[in-house]
């Protein structure tokens, strides 16, 4: 074996990753080493004189990649968090290694044999539900990858495989050059017009930091570009800023025009090789809703309700925006100046004038209450774990009455350079029982929030609160996971299921109780008034309907590029267009899509899987309704979900796991009745 801190045990206490000892030159070294230590034992289990059974068959080929997978994880968490062009440029080699892999061990007939004799012999086993879903699972993804094609076919369908594998990545590439490559300078004063000292401010530092200290630098990350859509009375430059961040990768050299219908193409074909009608098809198998139609029937219901609220909404915002002298059409660069403007007027309440209560360690410490709270967690920062990142922080979580070890959780919130848009939760290390020991989870959530700056620290919009909650959330199901498999604990679940832990949690931050045990000023420490409080909860659902309908515009495009054959798209932006149509509230602009940038479904695992958000809506609105029935704190409740829900994760189906925790299935109006779009 080769020495390589990437394959080594850790010697740091819980197995902590030694991030300070990872160099890019160790990935593909360690990426290709695990491949032939698994390649060994998979050998092995298919040559083994014993007749095929659960032991060793389904649980040696359960721990025989898990190498492979530690070391792809490693990979690929740090290439979004922190990947600089070394990194990035790694992924187009190391991608196909870990696709071969994975096709060599789904196309060997004598490994799939063994398979399918434990498989068939399932009635006589005994096994748990969570050894009878690990079976079920293994023998589908067997089949899902091609076991039961020809030899003919298994070549196609490797090359597919392969070709895929080098395309995700680019995409990702290209999206994040994009938005790193453009830069809007303002040198007079009076373009800042309108905007809050808070972004004034984390522009003048960003100018500073490129050695223009004269000037004012905006970006296309969000705590650069929203607060300038909101704020500034320049519209020309909030039409050129807008313009810039909906046409990323659109043209020019980092365009994903063709990777778009190139990937779309490719996962048709693939879908249609295995036997299914679609990609949609074929990734629904192994969704809560089953089946396309079921979708169409749920964004359809959605739509249909929200829409026409959707357009009042819409008209009262321009009656509003030509009240005070917008004399055009109400544009889309348009929409977060005017909504802001109104919202304020309406609820009397000011993202800016919001902000000093939302001081980024008070939030912090706000959510590790509430697992206090709800699960009896406690959490403690660490200063002996390495981190990937100066600003990167660890800490330790603890059962509060026990004080046993419950895992890691590792923070990263500050935009850089070499980190991906948006947030999102990942692990560095599942959790798993072997021997007898559980094996406990390191889990990590990455934000863009608000940076400090020389004056003030982070202090987070009311949105950003909501999105650290809601990761958090994702967190939670991650850390609190008592499966046997490392298959399928924490998050691994189905994938319009895995959104319920997160956005239950986003539920809290809208309550009273909740909001008093963090939101305090950060230099006075007074506690947020409570009429500042009742303003933001009227608040809650203004333009509810518009939100609706712009998340069901993302489900739709999802579902039209892959519950069709997209090889015969000539354009993206006209079939994206014609697909959303129902959807359009704004007009739409020449040279610009979301298509091109949309990296869940293109790149990552959200592909005809976008609509899985909304559909969690409906699950947490539902179950967030037994927890104001009995008290938002109330243990009990938090035990039923947390033992239903969150320790289970994907062992038995989410629809039983969900009516163990509510007692029924899940109404399908809660999430309207939140809305507040029926009574």
């Amino acid at each position: 074996m080769i020495d390589n801190p990437l394959l080594r045990p850790s010697p740091l206490p819980w197995a902590a990753l030694p991030f300070d000892q990872f160099r890019p030159e160790h990935f593909l070294p360690a990426t290709l080493a695990a491949c032939e230590a698994a390649r060994a034992k998979l050998a092995a289990i298919k040559t083994s004189p014993e007749a095929p059974n659960w032991q060793n068959t389904i649980v040696a080929l359960e721990r025989a990649g898990a190498q492979v997978s530690d070391v792809a994880t490693a990979f690929g968490n740090l290439r979004s968090a922190h990947g600089d062009d070394q990194m990035q440029a790694l992924a187009r080699d190391i991608m196909p290694k870990l696709i071969a892999f994975e096709s060599d061990l789904f196309l060997d007939e004598g490994l799939f044999q063994r398979v399918r004799t434990v498989y068939e012999t399932r009635q006589t086993l005994q096994l748990t539900p969570e050894q009878t879903t690990l079976l079920d699972k293994m023998y589908r993804a067997f089949r899902r990858n091609g076991a039961l094609l020809s030899l003919a076919d298994k070549q196609n369908l490797r090359a597919i495989d392969d070709e895929l594998s080098t395309l995700g990545p680019r995409f990702s590439e290209n999206v994040l050059k994009a938005t790193n490559g453009y830069e809007m300078w303002l040198t007079d004063e009076a373009a800042l017009a309108g905007l809050p000292d808070s972004a004034r401010e984390a522009a003048k530092i960003a100018a500073r930091e490129k050695g223009r200290p004269e000037a004012w630098l905006f970006t296309l990350h969000m705590p650069s570009y929203l607060p300038f859509l909101r704020y500034a009375e320049n519209r020309e430059r909030r039409r050129e800023l807008w313009v810039a961040y909906s046409a990323r990768a659109v043209s020019g050299e980092q365009s994903n025009q063709e990777l778009v219908k190139r990937i779309a193409t490719l996962k048709h074909q693939r879908a249609r090789l295995l036997g299914y009608e679609s990609h949609a098809h074929f990734a629904m198998e192994e969704r809560m809703a089953e089946h396309p139609d079921k979708v169409r029937s749920f964004l359809e219901r959605l739509l249909v309700r929200s829409r026409p609220s959707a357009v009042k909404e819409m008209q009262e915002l321009r009656d509003y925006a030509f009240g005070y002298g917008h004399e055009d059409a109400l544009m889309p660069w348009d929409y977060h100046y005017w909504a802001r403007r109104l919202k304020e007027e309406m609820f009397n309440v000011d993202t800016e004038q919001l902000r000093p209560y939302f001081e980024l360690d008070q939030v912090l410490a706000g959510a590790f209450e509430h697992a206090r709270r709800l699960f009896g967690l406690r959490f403690e920062k660490l200063s002996n774990l390495p981190v990937y990142a100066s600003d990167v922080e660890v800490y330790e979580v603890k059962d509060e009455q026990s004080g046993a070890h419950v895992g890691l959780f590792y923070t990263d919130f500050y935009p850089r350079s070499t980190k991906s848009g948006g947030a999102w939760c990942t692990r560095y290390r599942p959790q798993w029982i072997e021997d007898g020991t559980d094996q406990r989870p390191h889990v990590s959530i990455v934000c863009n929030f608000t940076k400090p700056t020389a004056t003030k620290p982070s202090l987070l919009t009311f949105q950003e609160v909501t999105t650290l909650f809601h990761e958090f959330g994702h967190a939670l199901h991650g850390l609190l996971s008592r499966c046997e498999f490392r298959s399928l604990a924490g998050t691994s679940v189905f994938r319009d299921f895995v959104e319920l832990p997160s956005q239950i949690m986003e539920n809290w931050v809208k309550e009273k109780d909740s909001l008093a045990l963090f939101a305090r000023h950060y230099e006075t420490g007074e506690a947020i008034p409570e009429e500042l409080v009742d303003r933001i909860i009227a608040s809650e659902n203004f333009h509810a309907a518009y939100l609706m309908m712009r998340q069901l515009r993302f489900g739709v495009l999802d579902l039209a590029w892959y519950s069709q054959d997209p090889s015969k798209v000539d354009d993206v932006t006209s079939f994206e267009l014609d697909a959303v149509r129902r959807t359009d509230l704004l007009p739409n602009y020449p040279g610009t899509n979301i298509s091109c940038a949309f990296e869940h479904i293109f790149a990552g695992g959200y592909a005809a899987g976008y609509y899985g958000y909304k559909w969690a809506e409906v699950l947490d609105a539902d179950a967030f309704e037994l927890f104001r029935e009995r008290g938002i704190f109330d243990r009990s409740t938090a035990e039923q979900f947390r033992r239903a829900i969150l320790e289970r994760g994907g062992s038995e189906h989410p629809m039983k796991l969900y009516q163990e925790f509510r007692g029924r299935e899940p109404d399908p109006d809660a999430l309207l009745r939140r809305a507040g779009l029926i009574g």
